[in-house]
């Protein structure tokens, strides 16, 4: 292979990388939204298809077209990911990539176990709901979704924190109402799983009505786990506004530019390496219009 045609197929590599991982150029933006239509209708016919006329005919053969679409369709985008990316296996291994090959594999597992039997069938239709994985390539195309996630990111000691702090709180909590239930003869509390899983519903103030308390320790100690469950649950919504309105107050300018060698995205629009391995970025000027 000459100079000539490995530039042109780094060229065509470097134009479909643009179109189908970043969404700074007009092309990159029509992608994603076409892709986003497409993985909303791919669930609504993984929703509908549960239902029992689905099993009938003419829907079903409906659903088995319109799911091989989906799945070709999806096959081919899941393909090019590879192609155009420098090392294949590193985004085949990341978590978007197990969800592209989760949202194609059902439908050719299907093909592959097509026994009659009953036993057979259930593992079929069983693994046919994996598709709904679908839903979790949105995260993707979100453009609010790097702003979380770097709040996230960045919260997680103070998230840590807190959560350390709820369950120290339920251990106390499911102990005592374990010692004292259990010694009034309330089998509701006979064990310290079964405390534990009553201060979970009580302090989330969920209060199934389960398990019931019939002590008056109990009965306060339930009192006083729900005003404490209720004066917790404003502490990570907190922590994480806080995060996201320093990210806004500092106005750094982020882009959808995504590494070829990683795939990483949440670059700064004047990055000429990538923040996670290294690698150079592409130097082409995106069109923001």
């Amino acid at each position: 292979m000459n100079q000539d045609q490995q530039y042109e197929q780094a060229a065509w590599k470097k134009v479909v990388h643009e179109i189908i991982f970043e969404a700074d150029t007009k092309l990159g933006k029509a992608f994603d939204v076409g892709l986003i239509i497409l993985i909303f209708l791919s669930v609504i016919v993984v929703i509908l298809s549960t239902l029992e006329s689905a099993e009938e005919k003419p829907f079903i053969t409906i659903f088995y077209t319109l799911e091989w679409i989906f799945t070709i369709l999806f096959t081919i985008e899941y393909i090019l990911r590879l192609m155009v990316v420098r090392k294949p296996l590193r985004y085949a291994t990341s978590f978007f990539g197990i969800i592209d090959l989760l949202s194609i594999l059902p439908a050719f597992i299907g093909v592959l176990l097509p026994g009659s039997g009953s036993e057979r069938l259930m593992i079929v239709r069983t693994l046919r709901l994996l598709r709904i994985f679908r839903v979790f390539k949105l995260a993707r195309y979100l453009s609010e979704a790097t702003a979380l996630r770097e709040a996230f990111f960045i919260s997680r000691h103070k998230i840590a924190v807190f959560m350390t702090t709820v369950m120290i709180v339920i251990l106390i909590a499911s102990a005592l109402m374990h010692v004292v239930e259990s010694s009034a003869g309330n089998e509701d509390f006979e064990s310290m799983p079964s405390a534990m899983y009553w201060a979970i519903i009580t302090m989330t103030t969920v209060g199934y009505g389960d398990i019931i308390p019939i002590t008056v320790v109990g009965k306060a100690t339930t009192a006083a786990l729900v005003l404490v469950g209720y004066s917790m649950i404003i502490v990570p919504t907190g922590i994480l506004s806080a995060e996201i309105a320093g990210a806004t107050k500092s106005g750094s300018a982020i882009s959808t530019r995504s590494c070829p060698s990683c795939t990483a995205q949440g670059h700064d629009k004047d990055a000429e390496f990538c923040k996670k391995c290294g690698e150079p970025l592409s130097n082409h000027l995106h069109d923001s219009k």
